[in-house]
C-alpha cells in the first residue's frame, strides 16, 4: 500500500494540483521583497499590503506585539512597515501565504496548534541563534516559521493518509514525521521541500524545510538547519508541539545536529539550556495570544 501511495502522492505533489490558490497581491510583494534593501520601495510595499486586509491586520498585530520589542502603539501600515523592517514584512507575507493554505476547520490538523508551533519555533530559533552568536538570527526565525510547510502540503494532497499518520503519532506518542514515514512512505520534509522549490524560496530555506529532521543530510547550510531542528524539538518537548505529548527521552547534546552546530558556533559549548528553557516558557502566553489574533484576521 505504501509504495502505491508514494507513487500517487508523488504525482500529485509534482503538479500541486490540489493546493488552493493564493491572493495575487502576495506574489509581486514577495518578489519585490526579495531584492536588496536599497532597491526596495517603501511606498510600493505599503500599497501592496494595503490591498490585502488580512496582511494589513497581521502587520499591525505583529508590530504591536511585545515579542517584537515595540513599546509604542502602531496604527498605520506605513509605520508598521518602517517599524518591522523589510525582512520582517517578507516573513509576514510568507506566513500569510501559509495561513491561507490551512483550512478553517480543524478536520485533520488543528490550525491553531500548527501556528502556535510554527511561531513558537520561529521565536525560539531566533533567540537560540542570538545566544550562540549565529551570524543571522533573523534567517533562523524565518526557517523556524516555515520548517513545517510540508504538513500543510500533506493536509491538502493526502488528507486521509495524513489523518491516519497523525492519529498513529498521537496514539503511540511518537514524532509525527516517523508516523508519516510508516503510513505515507515519506515525510513532510519531502513534500515541504517540493513546495518550497515551487514557490522559489531560497536554498537555505529549502534545506531547513527538507532536512530539519535529518540534519546530517543537509549539504550547504547545516548550522541553520541544526538550529531549527533543535528549536523544533525544544518546542515539541514543551507545550508547543503538534497537539499531543511525545513520549521519548531526549539528550540534546547527543543529537546529530548538536555536533554540527558546535563546530559552526563554539559558544554552544557554554550554552545554559536550563535558563533558556525558562526564558522560552515565559513568552508562550504571548505566542498563543498572537496566534489567536492572527486567526481572527483571516
Amino acid at each position: 500500500m505504501i509504495e502505491n501511495a508514494r507513487h500517487e502522492i508523488g504525482s500529485r505533489l509534482e503538479s500541486m494540483d490540489r493546493m488552493p490558490t493564493l491572493p495575487t497581491v502576495l506574489f509581486p510583494l514577495l518578489r519585490h521583497l526579495d531584492q536588496p534593501v536599497e532597491k526596495m520601495d517603501v511606498n510600493r510595499v505599503v500599497d501592496w499590503i494595503g490591498k490585502d486586509k488580512s496582511l494589513t491586520v497581521q502587520c499591525l498585530h505583529l508590530a504591536n506585539s511585545p515579542l517584537f520589542s515595540h513599546s509604542h502603539s502602531i496604527d498605520t501600515v506605513r509605520t508598521a512597515v518602517v517599524s518591522l523592517g523589510m525582512r520582517r514584512v517578507r516573513e509576514i507575507a510568507l506566513s500569510c501565504c501559509i495561513l491561507r493554505l490551512v483550512p478553517d476547520k480543524p478536520l485533520v490538523l488543528n490550525p491553531v496548534v500548527f501556528w502556535e508551533h510554527a511561531l513558537g519555533c520561529a521565536l525560539v530559533s531566533r533567540q537560540f541563534a542570538q545566544q550562540i552568536r549565529f551570524p543571522d538570527p533573523e534567517r533562523a526565525y524565518l526557517g523556524g516559521l516555515l520548517h513545517d510547510l510540508g504538513l500543510v502540503v500533506n493536509l491538502w494532497i493526502v488528507p486521509d493518509h495524513f489523518r491516519e499518520a497523525l492519529e498513529k503519532a498521537t496514539k503511540e506518542r511518537i514524532p509525527l514525521h516517523e508516523a508519516e514515514e510508516q503510513v505515507l512512505g515519506f515525510t513532510h520534509e519531502e513534500s515541504g521541500a517540493l513546495l518550497a522549490a515551487h514557490w522559489g524560496l531560497g536554498p537555505e530555506l529549502q534545506e531547513v524545510i527538507g532536512f530539519h529532521h535529518s540534519v546530517g543530510e543537509a549539504k550547504n547550510h547545516q548550522a541553520l538547519v541544526a538550529i531549527v531542528s533543535l528549536s523544533d524539538l525544544l518546542c515539541r518537548m514543551s507545550t508547543l508541539g503538534h497537539g499531543y505529548a511525545e513520549e521519548r527521552e531526549v539528550h540534546l547534546t547527543e543529537l546529530p545536529g548538536f555536533e554540527t552546530l558546535l563546530k559552526a558556533c563554539p559558544h554552544l559549548e557554554r550554552f545554559d539550556w536550563a535558563r533558556f528553557t525558562l526564558e522560552m516558557e515565559a513568552y508562550l502566553p504571548e505566542v498563543r495570544r498572537l496566534v489567536t489574533l492572527l486567526f481572527r484576521s483571516r
